[in-house]
């Protein structure tokens, strides 16, 4: 037939006088263009009643009604053929992949492969490999991918893009490279899903790399690239590769796509630059609630909370309603803030709008109130949750570690179980330092021995936690194993600070200069939280002049770290030596104001040594800065009383009573298999 096909609709008015070839060929239009659920319905009723009906189509039939996204009687038909044929198998492993039922899909391909009579071809193999994917299936995609290459299927695009998406979904980085290396037509595609594969697996460089492989082939890059390597950017924080792409796409109508938009606008938050964010944010001619709620949580990430809550009001104004992601940024911040009457306030108008009980909400709300020290209500939103989302119980498990509540946190963690809800790692971060705040040796081993058992402990991090419950046990020989099981990549700052800091609060501070100078030699850069942990261990070793050195060297080559914390450790090391007038003299060439801690340890270092001079000049500042702290007019108090000045600590005891504060009592508790 020459010129234009007449329209379906005008074909099917004149549907009796068609011949089976004829039928056949409307099926194929209904299948391929028009996508009509009702129309190959009645071509299919036509057939029955003209006596058309035959193998080949209804197999034909099969793929129309699977085209037209129709499963049921897709797979009906298919069940009922009388002999399956290549065109159904086909058309019903592609439907399988396409409506989410992957492990469908393999299983139809399986046995097509076993008959021994159909084979897949290019067109088909995509679907198939696509379903290893979608279940992590390595080793199947692996075999498939050899059937293909035997087949001569893997030449075309088609089948090797779907080999690089299948190779990254499972993690096989070397596999896809290899493919990728050899494929001879490389498109947008194949470029695109290497970039984001990378990223997805953790290896953003890489990511970064293949796009600038990618412009240096002079490949035309689309949406999609962009949107791949944008989030790269800004999770290495590479603001020159960030702004060159902004660069390359400023004029070009991809620009101007609402989505590239937003992924610009949270590179830069990202990156930091809170001003180049909103002068994106300020050009775009429309913006969605993404667009509102990234540029609001760059605000709060830079701590400005002034903007964020404008931004807010502005957002509502121009009629956009924040959704869950916007709330619980904000709610984030009130965290942050400690702000609970703003909260409670956010909290309300949650209510109001009928998304409390979204999970993201709901988690916000319970550590917002845990975390501003008010666990009745962080209880009480938790209590209303769905009791097999992992998340809330994360967060109250975390809420309860917080306010110190081990025991609690515990007592939760075995309600979790018991409602079979799903742990995973942030599970696992949560919980773990409340048994570190028990400190029960016989408890931490049953944890230590279930962490095993769910295969939790090829996590580093998860590691870690263990070595800081056994180190607060004060069992460091199962702390050292288990930190020196863990690879010397896998010892990351935090771990080296923990079993660091494990040595020094057990007392064996040479110990823990040891491993700091061996942290150093692998190449680990210390934090101030390293620092803090090795002068604390200085301090209770009697190490003065290791800790003078360690400080010094803080000071000299990592003085970004310095922190009050670290002064602190210091006065006290040398007021443990009785070596007050240095302490002091540190004190006064501070590079800022002396905190409570720091002339706490002083004025504690005076009362051991009986120093009236120095200990009068600290607690003077105490009683400014912390006036209704017991602590300081008791050991002021009773430095003047070793010195024999009574009338001097009687007077201390007598501001005590005027201001009307009142030595709280000590108590002791000693706990045995856990009564």
């Amino acid at each position: 037939m020459n010129g234009q096909c007449p329209p379906l609709s005008r074909t099917l008015k004149n549907l009796f006088s068609t011949t089976a070839e004829q039928c056949e060929s409307l099926l194929f239009r209904c299948a391929t263009t028009t996508k009509s659920v009702a129309t190959t319905k009645k071509l299919h009723a036509h057939a029955i009643t003209s006596g058309l009906i035959s193998n080949h189509f209804l197999s034909l039939l099969t793929s129309a009604y699977g085209l037209c996204g129709h499963l049921q009687y897709a797979c009906r038909l298919f069940d009922e053929l009388p002999e399956r044929t290549l065109v159904s198998y086909k058309s019903i492993i592609r439907m399988h992949t396409e409506s989410g039922n992957p492990r469908g899909a393999l299983k139809l391909f399986v046995e097509m492969h076993e008959s021994g009579c159909y084979w897949a071809d290019e067109y088909t193999y995509p679907f198939v490999i696509r379903s290893c994917g979608a279940l992590i299936m390595p080793e199947l995609g692996m075999g498939i991918h050899g059937l293909a290459v035997k087949s001569g299927s893997v030449s075309g695009s088609f089948v090797g893009n779907s080999l690089l998406a299948m190779y990254m979904s499972c993690g096989d980085k070397d596999g896809a490279r290899r493919v990728f290396g050899a494929m001879k037509e490389k498109t947008a595609v194949s470029w695109n899903t290497m970039i984001s594969g990378y990223f997805r697996n953790g290896c953003a460089d890489e990511a970064l790399m293949i796009f600038r492989k990618m412009m240096d082939c002079e490949v035309e890059f689309d949406s999609a690239t962009v949107l791949s390597v944008l989030p790269a950017c800004g999770y290495l924080k590479d603001l020159k590769m960030g702004r060159e792409v902004h660069t390359l796409i400023k004029d070009k109508d991809i620009g101007k796509r609402l989505a590239v938009q937003n992924a610009l606008v949270d590179m830069y938050v990202k990156c930091g630059r809170i001003d180049e964010a909103r002068g994106v944010f300020d050009a775009m001619v429309d913006r969605d609630v993404v667009t509102w709620t990234t540029v609001i949580n760059g605000y709060i990430l830079n701590e400005d909370v002034k903007g964020a809550l404008e931004l807010c009001r502005l957002m509502q104004f121009q009629g956009v309603r924040p959704n869950e992601v916007t709330l619980s940024a904000i709610l984030a911040m009130c965290v942050s803030l400690r702000d609970l009457k703003l909260g409670k306030c956010l909290h309300g108008w949650a209510i109001r709008q009928y998304i409390d009980s979204d999970v993201n909400v709901e988690t916000a709300l319970i550590d917002l109130y845990a975390k501003c020290s008010s666990l009745r209500h962080s209880y009480k939103v938790f209590s209303r949750t769905c009791k097999k989302r992992t998340v809330p119980w994360n967060a109250i498990l975390s809420g309860c570690v917080h306010n110190k509540l081990g025991r609690e946190a515990i007592q939760l963690f075995k309600q979790m179980l018991f409602e079979a809800v799903k742990l995973n790692d942030a599970t696992w971060k949560s919980l773990l330092p409340a048994y570190a705040i028990e400190a029960d040796l016989h408890q931490s081993m049953n944890i230590h021995g279930y962490v095993i058992k769910s295969g939790f402990v090829r996590k580093p991090d998860i590691v870690t936690g263990l070595i800081d419950i056994y180190s607060k046990c004060g069992n460091l020989q199962y702390a050292h194993k288990l930190f020196d099981d863990l690879s010397i990549k896998s010892r990351d700052i935090v771990s080296w600070s923990v079993i660091i800091a494990g040595y020094g609060k057990n007392g064996n501070g040479k110990v823990a200069l040891s491993l700091f100078d061996e942290m150093v030699r692998c190449g680990v850069k210390p934090n101030e939280v390293t620092f803090t942990s090795v002068l604390h261990a200085c301090g209770h070793s009697g190490l003065v002049d290791d800790g003078l050195n360690l400080f010094n060297y803080m000071i000299k080559n990592h003085k970004e770290s310095a922190r009050m914390d670290h002064y602190t450790c210091i006065v006290d090391l040398l007021g443990r030596a009785d070596r007050l007038e240095e302490a002091y003299e540190l004190i006064r060439t501070m590079p800022f104001e002396a905190s409570c801690a720091v002339w706490g340890a002083l004025l504690g270092a005076c009362a051991i040594h009986e120093n009236v001079e120095l200990g009068e000049i600290a607690a003077k500042r105490l009683f400014e800065l912390e006036p209704e702290n017991t602590g300081n007019y008791v050991l002021m108090g009773n430095v003047y009383s070793a010195v024999g000045r009574f009338d001097d600590a009687e007077k201390v005891r007598r501001m005590m009573d005027n201001i009307g504060l009142v030595k709280a009592p000590a108590n002791s508790v000693v706990e045995v298999r856990n009564i």
